[in-house]
């Protein structure tokens, strides 16, 4: 019987370590949803364009394919909390300027677009670091649990954050919502300075950056299982993420909204996201069964998209994007949970950089696209089009699955701490 099927569950917060950290990642996924509404409220205030809102959602993922590779690398040197607090100074950094500029009034586009693309960067070091930290933090039999433990806190952020700013937004205007992010985020960091004890690990001997990275490279082409977890992650982020991402457009579109609907929007992607972190929390770490669950999940998002047609309500098109976040959130923590569980602990940093790079990157290269096609045939079409892809894409995730189950994918895994 393979390993994994005798895996009990185990609850990373019965781990001390996971405990004292748990609360960072609240406060840091609270304040990263609090700037990603600000932008995207931002883009479309300033232009009421899909294309635009679809470029911001794009400056805010695509960093991660120059700068993930780098990081993923370091991540496996350093203590990642040690990156975790600079990434928590940087963002309160972008908090600052996008208050400053707009209480002096010289907020605009290209403003705009540098503190999208800032944004962008910063989270291209934190999304690995926290990867890298979290396997460190509980044991293996723990991972699922501290997996849907984390996407579970950071999607309530998703709720918080989102209606937090819709008020601050309309009642005192969008530079005190800046202004409030900063705060978030100078409270995320100061928890994160205080642990003691967290994220050390064994020096080892050092290579050259690009040779480091062209090994785990060579590693990942001959792992079958990690190529189509990859794969599913790359169709996750083209669907239903991708939807997600232009949320501003979508409710300025669709509903002639404005910052309400949208916090409204938000708030059934972030009630839906819980839900499907909370499920991924319950999960053992038994690999075949966790494939199986996110190809389950990729196909409802499939299904989803095809129903936006019939969705002339903010009722109706919450409800469908809560489903679509509870079934892209359940593919995203399966496919990160079953990485962290196959691979190599010594290319763990490296690999989880590369996932890390498509998971971001391929929303955005989704959100860019499908932007570009509902700024000139509607969004209608444009998921109509997704959806029947996305169908065709599955099939093909299926017909390869028991790869994920070869023994060889699961030999090399050794114990996460």
């Amino acid at each position: 019987m393979c390993r994994e099927k005798r895996q009990a569950r185990s609850s990373a917060l019965s781990e001390s370590r996971f405990r004292r950290y748990y609360p960072a990642s609240w406060f840091s996924g609270l304040g990263s949803w609090m700037l990603r509404f600000i932008l995207g409220w931002s883009a479309w205030d300033l232009t009421a364009s899909a294309l635009w809102v679809g470029v911001v959602g794009a400056l805010m993922l695509a960093p991660a394919l120059i700068l993930s590779p780098y990081f993923g690398v370091q991540s496996d040197r350093t203590n990642p909390r040690h990156a975790l607090i600079a990434s928590m100074l940087i963002h309160g950094v972008i908090g600052v300027v996008g208050a400053a500029t707009t209480f002096l009034g010289l907020f605009n586009t290209m403003t705009l677009l540098l503190l999208a693309l800032a944004l962008g960067s910063v989270s291209a070091m934190h999304s690995p670091m926290r990867l890298a930290l979290v396997p460190l933090l509980v044991p293996r039999t723990a991972l699922p649990s501290a997996v849907g433990l984390t996407a579970m806190s950071f999607n309530i952020a998703r709720i918080v954050g989102p209606a937090i700013c819709a008020v601050i937004i309309a009642e005192l205007g969008v530079g005190w919502a800046w202004a409030s992010a900063v705060i978030i985020f100078t409270v995320a960091g100061s928890i994160l300075t205080s642990l003691r004890g967290v994220g050390t690990r064994e020096i080892r001997p050092r290579k050259s950056i690009n040779r480091e990275f062209i090994e785990g490279i060579h590693y990942v082409r001959s792992n079958a299982a990690i190529l189509l977890i990859l794969s599913s992650t790359v169709i996750n982020g083209l669907l239903g993420r991708s939807l997600i991402e232009l949320l501003p457009a979508v409710s300025g579109r669709l509903l002639i909204g404005g910052p309400t609907e949208l916090a409204w929007l938000t708030a059934a992607a972030g009630v839906g996201a819980v839900m499907g972190g909370l499920l991924m929390s319950r999960q053992r770490a038994q690999v075949d069964w966790l494939y199986t669950l996110t190809l389950i999940a990729l196909i409802s998002a499939v299904t989803l998209l095809a129903t936006l047609a019939w969705l002339d309500s903010l009722a109706l098109l919450a409800g469908m994007i809560g489903c679509l976040s509870f079934v892209t959130t359940v593919a995203g923590t399966g496919c990160q949970t079953l990485t962290q569980l196959v691979v190599d602990e010594r290319y763990h940093g490296r690999v989880m950089s590369l996932w890390s790079m498509t998971m971001m990157a391929s929303p955005a290269f989704g959100a860019a696209t499908n932007g570009a096609v509902a700024e000139w045939f509607g969004f209608v079409p444009a998921f109509s089009m997704a959806s029947a892809l996305g169908l065709l894409a599955v099939g093909g995730l299926y017909l390869r699955r028991r790869v994920i189950a070869e023994p060889e994918a699961i030999e090399t895994t050794s114990d996460s701490r």
